[in-house]
């Protein structure tokens, strides 16, 4: 049913509708019942700033990277952050980045707003979703932030160290990777399991059972392997790596065990 509330002349002043660090559009303010010339005198006189190209903010302090994602949620795009970046925001942190810049790792179906790439304190990188057609309900779980308990959605550390094996692409990848495997002590094995027989990319599949073998932790012997799709055929991940026989992949030699050399 439409919400006949919206569009409708809001009496509301500005900061009573838009709390302090989200970033809207021009869209989300009229559905609010503010118009185009109100819009306009709202950045005449400094209470509205841009943040970018239609995106806009109350004047205020410098936005945390939690500001920018709890708005595309906002907006309506369906995200979440993942990979590397969930990994260390759930305490796996191994790197830092050398440039000073942050980096954020954002998980979609679809493109985000042209706006979040003139960030420029923070870079936001986009992911779209192309290793899972749907998710366990477990998959993602929720940060809070802010005095207002905003719910961002962000990788569990099962997913997310997928969304990294889906990426690797060669020798630098998989020295990255090893190192959140290392850490990773505490998996669940049955999520680890829906996830494996949800994912869709063979090669991150057969990457993370590397892996887990090679670090041989406890929840590893939990897993119901049987159950997994690793394809058939080899796959060439490290041009002139060795390969494994296990797994059909090539991986870098200092770190191959049971693998064989390959041209």
């Amino acid at each position: 049913m439409q919400n006949n509330t919206k569009n409708k002349p809001s009496s509301l002043p500005l900061d009573q509708v838009l709390p302090d660090g989200q970033v809207v559009n021009r869209v989300w303010l009229q559905e609010r019942g503010f118009d185009r010339s109100r819009i306009d005198f709202f950045l005449l006189s400094g209470k509205l700033v841009r943040v970018g190209r239609g995106a806009y903010r109350r004047f205020g302090p410098p936005l945390k990277w939690e500001h920018y994602v709890y708005s595309l949620q906002e907006l309506g795009i369906d995200l979440h952050v993942g990979g590397r970046s969930a990994l260390d925001i759930l305490g796996y942190t191994h790197y830092l980045e050398m440039s000073g810049v942050k980096k954020i790792a954002l998980y979609s179906e679809t493109p985000l707003p042209n706006w979040i790439t003139s960030i420029e304190e923070i870079v936001f990188e986009h992911h779209i979703i192309h290793c899972f057609h749907s998710l366990d309900k477990n998959a993602l779980t929720i940060k809070s932030f802010g005095h207002w308990d905003w719910q961002l959605l962000i990788s569990s550390v099962e997913l997310a160290l997928i969304e990294l094996l889906c990426d690797v692409r060669d020798e630098a990848d998989f020295l990255v990777v090893d190192k959140y495997f290392e850490s990773a002590t505490s998996l669940r094995p049955k999520l680890v399991n829906a996830l494996l027989l949800q994912c869709t990319q063979i090669k991150a599949k057969r990457l993370f059972m590397w892996f887990a073998k090679r670090h041989n932790h406890a929840w590893v012997h939990e897993l119901d392997t049987h159950t997994i799709d690793l394809g058939s055929g080899k796959r060439v991940i490290v041009k002139g790596g060795a390969l494994d026989k296990e797994y059909q992949i090539t991986v870098p030699r200092e770190m191959s065990g049971n693998a064989q050399s390959f041209f």
